[in-house]
């Protein structure tokens, strides 16, 4: 019988913005009463793991360390260090994105560097765009952390990494490589932290375009939950659907996700 795991977005999720989502400190708090293992991902990468174990312990969910968290930020470092270990990046992002590049032993550059490395940044201006194009059109690989066109804050949403990446991509004619989701590679890097086989794993997200794609292309189980960017309208438009559709985390039915990791769905 598989033991279930469960990989679990944040934005929409858990919270939007400043908002904690109702339900989610008893999700939380479920996973580590019944010794679930658990691991958050967020395709994120202005934060660090401490900013967002700080975050949720300031909306009211205690106890969580950075082992509980990856960032699109981290699976960007380690997918670059895998191809090209202690190499050189420009950053056009937040903090997360640097500190998790310098944590992998790159150093952070404008000198011809080996990637252009771009994720969510309120310091996007045209000055930046124009120095990463420069540097992509003279030969630096061109590398996203994530594709998302918008992120669920408190009373609606706020433009995310894709319109930066998109407004690159059309000075250069270059589109750039997302290591973050839907590429299931970042699924990948979660399942191996929680040494979980894909089949005993359940993503939860809010959007249809990356969590619940991701998830399915990595081999596990999805879960969305209607508290973020999908709808249950918007569901229908996608040609692959969910295992399982949730009001918010704080609807789940354990039940049937224990039963649909061990074979008895």
């Amino acid at each position: 019988m598989g033991r279930l795991s469960v990989i679990s977005d944040m934005d929409g999720v858990i919270y939007r913005g400043k908002e904690l989502i109702p339900g989610a400190q008893e999700f939380v708090a479920h996973m580590r009463r019944e010794g679930i293992p658990f691991l958050f991902l967020t395709n994120n990468s202005e934060q660090t793991p401490l900013d967002l174990v700080r975050k949720l312990d300031g909306l009211g969910i205690h106890g969580l360390t950075e082992d509980n968290f990856i960032t699109a930020a981290i699976a960007t470092a380690a997918f670059l260090n895998a191809q090209r270990p202690r190499s050189s990046a420009y950053v056009l992002g937040g903090a997360g994105l640097a500190a998790a590049l310098y944590n992998v032993g790159y150093s952070i550059t404008e000198s011809r560097p080996e990637y252009v490395v771009v994720g969510k940044t309120a310091n996007f201006s045209y000055a930046t765009m124009r120095k990463a194009a420069q540097l992509i059109d003279a030969g630096a690989k061109f590398i996203g952390t994530n594709p998302d066109m918008i992120d669920p804050v408190e009373g609606g949403t706020e433009p995310a990494a894709g319109p930066i990446l998109a407004a690159i991509q059309a000075a250069t004619g270059r589109q750039p490589y997302i290591v973050g989701k839907p590429n299931s590679l970042m699924m990948i890097y979660a399942r191996q932290m929680l040494h979980a086989h894909a089949e005993h794993c359940v993503m939860i997200g809010d959007r249809m375009d990356t969590d619940i794609v991701g998830g399915l292309e990595a081999g596990m189980r999805t879960a969305l939950v209607l508290s973020g960017v999908s709808s249950a309208r918007t569901v229908e438009a996608f040609p692959y659907r969910p295992d399982f559709v949730f009001d918010s985390v704080g609807s789940i039915d354990w039940a049937a996700l224990h039963a649909a990791v061990a074979g008895e769905d």
